[in-house]
């Protein structure tokens, strides 16, 4: 195979129509204002590679607090393939990341061995499901807990426990996620306390469902059951950490279908492995 003198260069906002182009193509979930809220912040690391002044592939690593660097949008053109693009972008950008003490990200099973050639370990897998709108969706009731819109005075306790439970301090995603889909996020209270809480945003094909943190089963499907009464005309996507088989029972009980599967991976110790029993639903693979 011929040679491809392409070049790496960071991603700009101006170049997000030329993304969604790519993310589209292979029917990922992205919007704009997701790729937006990737390239716009400054310790992020967003980058392209350019072929005869086109963009043809990207990568893109969100810096969570300088702990974990999650990677995400490994993206290459179908007609580009195969010239080493998406090893030459992801190469970069590890060598970047050098001063983060961990790597991770969501690997499709495709895309599972070229990250064990860098040095990726398997942590855990994520199953995805997809459902349509719920008519007459069965209530979960608990007396014992409240469950509420977010309020601003929530946001401290509500990153302390993404935190715990994901392992790094995403305050940078909370905050997106609460300021630009206020109306996809809820709190579980008991003894006023928050003990579960779930964000959402919108998507290209999905409403997105997640995070998802609870102490328990029950106070997840809560939860859930809250976000999913909230959406209208559009199909629903939840990614559940593969360990919750009773709350992937109760979804297929729902209507959900399992589409697909990914595996978290990182990369050198992980020093942030998190709490996987709290974890129901991640945000999403390139989000973690």
């Amino acid at each position: 195979m011929n040679e491809l003198a392409f070049t790496l260069r960071k991603l700009q906002l101006s170049d997000i129509a030329d993304a969604m182009k790519l993310s589209s193509a292979e029917g990922w979930n992205q919007t704009k204002i997701d790729w937006k809220f990737l390239i716009e912040n400054p310790e992020n690391i967003c980058m392209a590679a350019k072929y005869d002044n086109k963009i043809i592939g990207t990568t893109t690593a969100i810096n969570y607090s300088n702990q974990v660097a999650w990677i995400g949008m490994v993206l290459v053109d179908k007609e580009y393939r195969g010239y080493g693009v998406s090893k030459t972008l992801l190469r970069n950008i590890f060598e970047k990341l050098e001063f983060c003490k961990s790597v991770k990200l969501d690997a499709t099973p495709d895309g599972q061995h070229i990250y064990k050639k860098f040095n990726f370990k398997d942590q855990y897998p994520i199953v995805r499901m997809v459902g349509e709108v719920i008519e007459n969706l069965p209530s979960v009731v608990d007396n014992d807990v409240l469950i509420e819109s977010i309020n601003p005075n929530d946001i401290p306790e509500i990153i302390a426990l993404d935190e715990f439970a994901f392992g790094a301090n995403r305050s940078v995603l909370i905050d997106f996620l609460i300021r630009k889909f206020p109306h996809k996020g809820w709190v579980l209270k008991r003894n006023d306390r928050i003990v579960g809480i779930t964000l959402g945003r919108d998507g290209n094909k999905y409403h997105q469902v997640g995070p998802v943190v609870a102490s328990c089963t029950a106070d997840a499907k809560i939860l859930i059951s809250k976000a999913l009464k909230m959406m209208k005309n559009q199909s629903m996507v939840v990614d559940v950490t593969g360990d919750k088989e009773e709350l992937i029972d109760w979804l297929c009980s729902l209507g959900f279908v399992i589409q697909r599967q990914f595996i978290r991976m990182y990369q050198r110790i992980n020093y942030f492995p998190g709490a996987i029993d709290r974890q129901f639903l991640i945000g999403g693979p390139e989000i973690g």
